[in-house]
């Protein structure tokens, strides 16, 4: 599936970036891609995958820290985001 319009990126490739170690934020899935962020309307879902994968982390072994890393940038991501569209409205 098409991940990323502007990129033409499939969510095949963004969970590669995740496997690999590298990618842990949507910013560093694009750089592990070789590309840059355009419109941003991919983000939501590509935090979707990185959830995901972090999810799918833990559950394989309890305590990773890879899927602790994760989970902490997720929810740093999603309080940015409620302070953008926070100011946003204003």
């Amino acid at each position: 599936m098409i991940v990323c319009s502007c990129n033409v990126l499939t969510d095949r490739q963004v969970r590669s970036a995740l496997a690999d170690g590298g990618a842990r934020s949507p910013g560093s899935v694009y750089r592990c891609l070789g590309c840059k962020a355009q419109c941003g309307r991919c983000a939501p879902t590509i935090r979707k995958l990185i959830d995901a994968a972090a999810r799918a982390c833990s559950q394989a072994c309890h305590g990773c820290p890879v899927g602790d890393a994760i989970a902490e940038v997720a929810a740093e991501l999603e309080q940015i985001e409620t302070a953008a569209y926070a100011v946003a409205a204003e």
